[in-house]
């Protein structure tokens, strides 16, 4: 009886792991809630957005919106950032899935708020780019990505793209603070 009760008062007995456990998997769960719907705003925010940039803005002249500093202007983008890489559209189509896959699979551990934003940034604005590639011309899996915001002196760029940026930079803020994506934080 000594030893039972030894064992239930000790923290880090068994018994107070399986109790603990049931409190952080709904925690868990609520925290990929909060990924996968960052994740579907920010995909369909970037779809919608190429949608309507395709009908009413391809082939047609800029739209400024702020001067000459910030236009909207349909293009049409096979590469990577700022255009680069035009012949490897395929290696970034397998590229974003991975990204997709390792956020997937990252997920499971995730108990951290901030990082489930920053994970949902950038998963869906993987899947938004991801989807012009598989989808749009010339061909599947080699589509050309529509952009579409064209400040003034900087590349065209899209809002899948923005998810990603600022999901990255979320990230490199994350890290340098010492919070992990299982919530734990370390000092370096």
């Amino acid at each position: 009886m000594a030893e039972a009760e030894r064992t239930i008062g000790t923290p880090d007995s068994a018994g107070a792991e399986e109790a603990a456990a049931p409190a952080e998997q709904p925690r868990g769960r609520r925290r990929v809630a909060v990924l996968l719907s960052v994740a579907v705003v920010a995909y369909l925010t970037d779809l919608v957005t190429k949608m309507i940039v395709v009908a009413k803005l391809e082939h047609h002249p800029p739209i400024e919106i702020i001067g000459e500093w910030l236009r909207f202007e349909a293009v049409r983008n096979a590469g990577a950032a700022f255009g680069i890489g035009e012949a490897f559209t395929a290696i970034f189509t397998a590229i974003a899935a991975a990204v997709i896959v390792v956020i997937i699979r990252l997920a499971r551990k995730l108990y951290s708020l901030p990082w489930a934003v920053a994970l949902g940034l950038l998963l869906g604005g993987a899947l938004g780019n991801l989807t012009d590639r598989i989808f749009r011309a010339p061909e599947a899996f080699k589509g050309a990505v529509v952009d579409f915001i064209a400040p003034a002196h900087f590349a065209v760029f899209n809002l899948a793209d923005t998810a990603i940026v600022c999901g990255g930079v979320l990230i490199v803020i994350l890290s340098f603070k010492g919070l992990d994506p299982d919530g734990t934080v370390h000092k370096d």
